[in-house]
């Protein structure tokens, strides 16, 4: 497989109607390669509430959170058919996969920079010039790196597109949160919510330094302390996370919206920091289900390195995919190296 510059990528889709941006958690490791890789994730996470979990991942060999709740979601199935009265090791396997995520909201909480300023104007700058070449952005990361880079418009001149689609509360504009007006199109979409998120059952709410003047992961780390736990879809699976999903009306219409953005035959779509992994197949059906003709997709260091093999494979089946669903209009897959797009500069 070739792999191209980031603006000789660009440059292949210079023509598009428009350019739609989805990230991976590459995204934030791009920056704070020692806080959000799934390792330093996992090193940093509480596992008190039941210390036999260390073990699960050991005997996985892995420290990726995901693929542990998979796996225990898996053994609860394959259980209930083997054994349908094994219920209190069934409902004690359940339990541990709502630890294991519990775990990983607190970790990415706890990980995270303090403040903005954590991050340089120069970081900032580079990252918004990347962000502001593309008409919708998406991403599937937790953390508010993307929503603080949007927000540092001292930096240039730039004028991005930062709508999320959250206002003040109707009728009630003092209140310490912004929340979800559906009405509204968002340019900006937490397809996987967010630490800043929250369902609050009636409404989805967003945490802001500028409503109560207090630092957002000093809001979001509170609420953790008050076992409030964030908007998050940190199932196993394509499945589970599809099933918890479509039960949200937020993250509902994020992934409506990113259909949409994939539809047009003119559209491309820029993957950075992702590896096509499969179980994000809900959101990786959108592109081989739509009409968009072009994707890019960011392959970091040596391409004969796992991750990067797995992404090219996945490539190919989207490549497969769109010519079963849609014969007349394929899919323009280009590899580009993740390294020459310079996010943070």
């Amino acid at each position: 497989m070739t792999v191209i510059s980031f603006e000789d990528a660009m440059h292949t889709i210079a023509g598009a109607s428009n350019k739609h941006l989805l990230l991976g958690n590459g995204f934030s490791i791009a920056l704070k390669p020692d806080i959000f890789s799934y390792g330093s994730l996992y090193e940093n996470a509480d596992f008190t509430k039941a210390p036999h979990i260390p073990s699960i991942f050991n005997s996985l060999g892995t420290t990726d959170f995901e693929i542990v709740i998979k796996s225990l979601l898996d053994t609860a199935r394959i259980l209930e058919i083997y054994d349908p009265k094994a219920g209190t090791i069934i409902s004690n396997i359940k339990s541990d996969c709502a630890i294991v995520k519990e775990a990983l909201v607190s970790a990415v909480a706890k990980r995270h920079p303090n403040r903005p300023h954590d991050v340089t104007p120069e970081q900032y700058a580079a990252c918004r010039r990347f962000l502001a070449r593309f008409n919708h952005i998406f991403t599937l990361n937790y953390d508010v790196l993307l929503y603080w880079a949007l927000m540092q418009s001292e930096v240039d001149k730039l004028h991005l597109l930062p709508d999320d689609g959250f206002r003040h509360p109707e009728g009630d504009p003092d209140l310490p949160y912004v929340s979800w007006q559906q009405a509204h199109s968002a340019t900006v979409s937490y397809l996987h919510g967010a630490l800043h998120l929250f369902d609050q059952g009636t409404e989805i709410i967003k945490y802001t330094w500028s409503k109560t003047d207090k630092a957002i992961i000093d809001q979001i780390r509170e609420a953790l302390d008050e076992n409030k736990y964030p908007l998050f879809v940190a199932e196993g699976n394509s499945e589970t996370k599809s099933s918890r999903i479509l039960h949200n009306g937020y993250l509902h219409k994020a992934l409506r919206s990113f259909e949409s953005c994939c539809n047009p035959a003119r559209n491309a779509i820029v993957v950075f920091g992702h590896s096509l992994d499969d179980n994000d197949k809900h959101i990786l059906r959108c592109i081989s289900a739509g009409a968009a003709s072009d994707v890019l997709i960011g392959i970091y260091g040596d391409v004969n390195l796992p991750g990067n093999k797995t992404a090219m494979k996945n490539a190919e089946t989207l490549v497969a995919e769109r010519i079963k669903k849609r014969p007349k209009t394929p899919l323009n897959v280009t590899f580009y190296d993740a390294a020459s797009a310079a996010v943070w500069g």
